[in-house]
């Protein structure tokens, strides 16, 4: 016999293999129909976990107001059968068919009544006293009366409510309770998957309106774009969202613009580099008869002549050297520093011979490197910094029209242990803020007029080749570029 309150022992709840079973593949080309099959699956899972928490209360309660029903209902009739004295065979059959008792008493205080009984086992499976009922005790026993196998009964005792009755004691089948409790599961478990059906189906509508559709349609454009990305016509279009995935939206826009862009600039500069190899090839042949023409200059008595012969021959030869180089660059390569031991204040010299600076009429040049002052460093290459860098700062110079200003070049450079560190500045009208960013990226000209934006790129690519660098250094007047060349490491 178990006493429920003074519980002897509990059952064991059965453990119960939720694990769901796949049913194949799903729908698509996704397994369980990717995100949209998982959102609903798990929605389901998660409603039905709810109702699960839901449902152990509730067959609580059910059972205790279903005891309480029975304990009432038999309490009332026998409380106005017992005012009788007498209660007719017929009526004690009637108040037990009504209520599905087995037995029927009352407890006045100072006696106890049978009202009615029929077949009574001789031992109780369960003793349930209302008034000591808890909810923890209430949710065990609700589960061992669910799970009970027999055909034994259960005694229940509850204060009576009508007239001097005290208590009411009432046995009833353990089988009627659980057959009530299994059909109350039973309603439960059907509305449960009402609602998880109903529940699951909106937040999958909800879901894949506003998440799954939006992401079919980034990667669809994703797809549409990745066909012909030079196409600016295929980029996606924004939607307007003010959510995370209209700023994804946004980004990827983005993305996909410069990407379109950055296409377009590498098809122009190798459809360039197509033109710009064809021309030097038939440059770098004019060139070569220019030169057999100084040749024959050469041996002309005159002695200016004889003073710029050599030095236009030697112009040519770079400019020979320089149509190499830009087929070279044509094809992705770049010679490889052949490094020599050199005069650093000769190339500044040779710089103002070739851009004619020496004797200029408005534009100074002050060459103030020091004649003890060596840089090693590739001479071809080297002179291509300096050509760069102070052709730059001449034609930021010669543009200016008002001739109350200084225009003065200056070359400066010293020695810091194995590094050589040169600065070529200006008292010009300096470099804008808006393109400092992308001083030394290709194509991005500067303030001058007419340039095509390669000069600092190639003083970059070069001085890097030499493990050196170039920057601008802030200057309260004009321009200033600051660069190093370390000497080979041994």
């Amino acid at each position: 016999m178990k006493h429920e309150g003074a519980p002897q022992g509990s059952a064991v709840p059965q453990e119960i293999d939720a694990t769901p079973v796949s049913s194949g593949d799903g729908f698509g080309h996704y397994r369980f129909g990717g995100l949209s099959g998982k959102l609903l699956l798990m929605t389901v899972l998660f409603v039905m976990l709810a109702e699960v928490l839901i449902y152990v209360p509730s067959i609580a309660n059910f059972r205790n107001t279903w005891l309480m029903d029975r304990l009432t209902t038999a309490g009332v009739a026998a409380s106005v059968l017992a005012e009788t004295n007498t209660i007719a065979p017929r009526l004690q059959e009637e108040l037990l068919r009504t209520t599905g008792a087995l037995a029927i008493s009352l407890d006045e205080g100072t006696r106890r009544s049978l009202i009615a009984m029929s077949d009574v086992p001789s031992e109780m499976e369960f003793v349930i006293d209302m008034a000591e009922v808890t909810p923890w005790s209430a949710i065990m026993h609700s589960f061992e009366t669910l799970t009970y196998r027999g055909d034994g009964a259960m005694r229940i005792i509850g204060v009576g409510q009508m007239g001097h009755t005290e208590h009411v004691d009432v046995v009833l089948p353990v089988r009627l309770l659980q057959q009530d409790m299994l059909a109350f599961s039973g309603r439960i478990l059907g509305l449960s998957l009402v609602i998880s059906i109903i529940t699951a189906s909106l937040v999958y509508i909800t879901l894949r309106a506003l998440f799954i559709r939006p992401l079919r349609h980034l990667t669809s454009s994703m797809e549409r774009f990745a066909e012909s990305p030079e196409d600016t016509s295929r980029i996606m279009p924004v939607s307007g969202r003010r959510d995370e995935l209209g700023d994804a939206e946004i980004r990827l826009a983005g993305m996909e613009e410069a990407l379109s862009r950055a296409l377009q600039q590498k098809q122009r500069l190798a459809d360039l580099g197509l033109a710009v190899s064809k021309i030097n090839h038939d440059l770098r042949n004019l060139l070569a008869s220019a030169q057999l023409f100084l040749e024959r200059l050469e041996h002309v008595p005159d002695p200016t002549v004889k003073r710029l012969a050599p030095k236009i021959l030697a112009t040519l030869d770079r400019a020979v050297g320089y149509t190499q180089a830009v087929m070279s660059y044509g094809k992705a390569q770049e010679r490889a520093p052949q490094r020599r031991l050199l005069a650093l204040r000769r190339i500044g010299d040779d710089v103002a011979d070739v851009l004619g600076l020496v004797d200029h009429a408005t534009v100074r040049l002050d060459n103030k490197v020091s004649a003890d002052i060596e840089i090693d460093a590739d001479p071809e290459q080297i002179f291509r910094v300096m050509l760069n860098l102070v052709r730059n700062a001449f034609q930021a110079l010669e543009a200016e029209k008002d001739e109350t200003l200084v225009r003065r070049i200056t070359i400066e450079a010293e020695r810091e242990g194995a590094c050589v560190r040169v600065r070529v500045s200006d008292t010009g009208p300096g470099i804008p803020d808006n393109i400092r960013k992308a001083l030394f990226r290709a194509f991005h000209s500067g303030s001058k007029n007419g340039g095509v934006g390669l000069g600092l790129a190639i003083v970059a690519e070069l001085l890097k080749a030499h493990g050196g660098s170039v920057r601008l250094e802030d200057n309260q007047t004009g321009t200033c570029f600051c660069f190093e060349v370390p000497d080979r490491k041994p």
